[in-house]
């Protein structure tokens, strides 16, 4: 089948993504401004929502087994990843808000 395709040994071509990927994905971060570095990076943990789906759908079956439990392991991280992520996210908002100055009888 691999002669079919190409000739492209699937492992060699889903690592050849994977080391792009890093590369790419490397040189997109390290060009962010530190300012905008950990708002950015927290707001993208929503990426989560796609192992969210992935671990879904392996936890799917009616038995349990190790896919189920890895996938029940899954949904839970990639949850706190996601919700922490935008509770990071809020609090640095926060700390660019101007305060209210204070009246004078307070």
């Amino acid at each position: 089948m691999g002669a079919a395709a190409g000739g492209l040994d699937p492992f060699v071509l889903g690592f050849t993504v994977f080391v792009l990927a890093v590369f790419v994905g490397y040189h997109v971060v390290w060009r962010v401004s530190p300012a905008l570095h950990s708002p950015l990076m927290s707001v993208t943990n929503a990426v989560s929502s796609v192992i969210i789906v992935g671990a879904l759908i392996a936890a799917g079956p009616a038995e349990l087994n190790f896919s189920k439990v890895m996938g029940l392991v899954a949904v839970v991280l990639a949850s706190v990843n996601i919700f922490g992520g935008f509770i990071v996210t809020h609090r640095m908002l926060q700390m660019f808000k101007k305060k209210e100055p204070r009246e004078a009888g307070q």
